[in-house]
């Protein structure tokens, strides 16, 4: 194991995704969110994912050298199509028109198409609300959940996020969950270690429960609250494929393998400009009610610890995909 700094990640990943193929602009927004999950510990997309990324640039998955167009067709309403690039540029690159638009509307919507794996939705919602405003994130994904009764997978795994801001430019907290049971990452993760995952997280082609990655990876996984989860996954398909004009997860090709070429996935943002005098009262209020309760937790409050622990200490990375990532 090594350990490195949260620069020295950054660097690692801006590194690998140029030799790749990935424009400066490009790589050095991915490079930022990578150092981020590693940061908070979210290691399912931090320096794990640099190798299939930087070969979806070499296989034609993701244009490395895509310039997103924005748009403002309305006042409160901003369009990116990325254009087959990363999304986390044609996100930063939406960020300013939609707080201007929101600061000026008290509302604004964010809508992107033709785009790729956003990686962890809560780092984006949570920029946003460093700038004053809640803010709402939505991103669809390749089909991988089948509805409750059905055995075909329909929508993808396709997170939801929230992000709600205090009086100092910071995130109150950030909700950020799936409409699966886990981020398929995980299911991924465990397939590489040739480990077994735990029941409940998936079923095979015929709808019977597994343990087995692989055959997991080939049937579906299992919504978080069964039916429930599955329509929350399905309200995200609406506001991020349907209401962008992005591919279905139906059609979607896999963020994983080299087949298919670009997914063309959607993303939606809306941020809420904060009105009512009393916000920040009621939001201390509300927090402390929970945080007061002994073993109780804000929800993110376990990565801020990892990322307290991580900013003060380096991340030890594991040697085997460091030399993986150097010879990229």
């Amino acid at each position: 194991m090594a350990l490195l700094t949260l620069n020295d990640i950054e660097k690692l990943a801006l590194g690998a995704l140029t030799k790749a193929g990935a424009s400066l602009p490009q790589a050095s927004a991915l490079a930022k969110a990578v150092m981020a999950a590693e940061r908070d510990g979210i290691k399912s997309h931090g320096l794990v994912y640099v190798p299939i990324y930087c070969l979806h640039l070499q296989c034609g998955k993701v244009i490395g050298d895509a310039e997103p167009i924005v748009t403002q067709p309305k006042p409160a309403s901003v369009h990116v199509d990325a254009k087959s690039g990363f999304a986390h540029l044609a996100i930063q690159q939406g960020f300013t028109p939609l707080i201007d638009a929101t600061k000026q509307n008290g509302v604004a919507i964010l809508n992107i198409n033709n785009s790729y794996n956003c990686g962890v939705l809560g780092y984006h919602v949570e920029e946003l609300a460093m700038n004053g405003v809640v803010a709402l994130g939505f991103t669809n994904a390749p089909a991988s959940i089948a509805p409750v009764g059905g055995i075909k997978p329909v929508i993808g795994t396709n997170p939801f996020a929230l992000a709600v801001p205090n009086q100092n430019a910071e995130a109150s907290f950030v909700m950020d969950q799936s409409a699966s049971v886990v981020a398929k990452s995980e299911i991924i993760m465990h397939q590489r270690a040739e480990k077994p995952i735990p029941e409940g997280w998936a079923l095979d082609s015929d709808g019977n429960p597994t343990t087995d990655p692989n055959i997991a990876l080939k049937g579906s996984m299992v919504p978080n609250g069964g039916y429930k989860g599955f329509s929350g996954g399905l309200m995200v398909e609406i506001l991020a494929a349907t209401l962008s004009g992005a591919m279905l997860g139906l059609e979607a090709s896999p963020f994983g393998g080299t087949a298919g070429g670009p997914p063309k996935t959607g993303q939606c943002f809306i941020a809420i400009d904060i009105a009512a005098e009393s916000f920040y009262t009621q939001l201390e209020r509300l927090c402390n009610a929970i945080t007061e309760q002994e073993n109780a937790r804000l929800p993110g409050g376990r990565r801020l610890e990892k990322r307290n622990d991580a900013t003060k200490n380096g991340i030890a990375i594991d040697d085997t995909l460091l030399e993986k990532i150097a010879q990229i």
